[in-house]
């Protein structure tokens, strides 16, 4: 698991994106258009993240692709928050 969340949050060009979308949700649970003012990020690329981050099981969501629907921390990644943390500190 641990190579999974450093390839998708520091291996790939969106990576920062994904980190500071997992950042977010660690905060609060979120829908895509929340998440895209909070980060200043375009809507339609809030999606392919989520979409990639949901795949990976990094996040859930109780209603699959309805409008609108809340995001949250999987309990994987509730798991892994200390590797979040740390890939946070080392990307800046």
């Amino acid at each position: 698991m641990e190579r999974l969340i450093w390839f998708l949050l520091a291996g790939t060009r969106g990576g920062p994106n994904r980190a500071r979308i997992l950042a977010a949700l660690r905060d609060r649970p979120r829908n895509a258009n929340q998440l895209a003012e909070a980060l200043s990020l375009n809507y339609r690329t809030v999606l392919h993240h989520l979409k990639l981050l949901r795949q990976h099981g990094l996040i859930t969501t109780p209603t699959e692709d309805a409008y609108g629907a809340a995001y949250f921390l999987s309990a994987t990644m509730e798991r892994n928050l200390g590797l979040l943390d740390r890939i946070l500190r080392e990307g800046r």
